[in-house]
């Protein structure tokens, strides 16, 4: 999975926004009091974000090829082989 750092801080956000919001609108149709509502939109908003960070450093622990290709890129190259868009952006 080639996914840069900023890439997945905003795939992350995104998930957990739209985890809260679908919490928000299931909230408000219960007959629950408005701090309720919040605080409880506010959790599930932060534990999708925590959740999904904490998944992402464990697939990328899952990978060591991808590590060590990574670390293997500081390394002179030939000019005329490719480099993927990741090991470009990392430099």
């Amino acid at each position: 999975m080639y996914i840069s750092h900023r890439g997945a801080k905003l795939r992350n956000t995104l998930v957990s926004f739209f985890n809260g919001s679908v919490t928000l609108v299931i909230l408000l149709i219960a007959p629950l009091g408005l701090m309720a509502v919040i605080i409880n939109t506010l959790l599930v908003t932060f534990a999708t974000y925590v959740v999904s960070n904490v998944a992402d450093k464990v697939i990328a622990g899952l990978e060591p090829g991808q590590n060590a290709e990574l670390t293997a890129s500081s390394q002179p190259r030939n000019r005329n082989s490719r480099q993927s868009y990741l090991q470009r952006w990392w430099r």
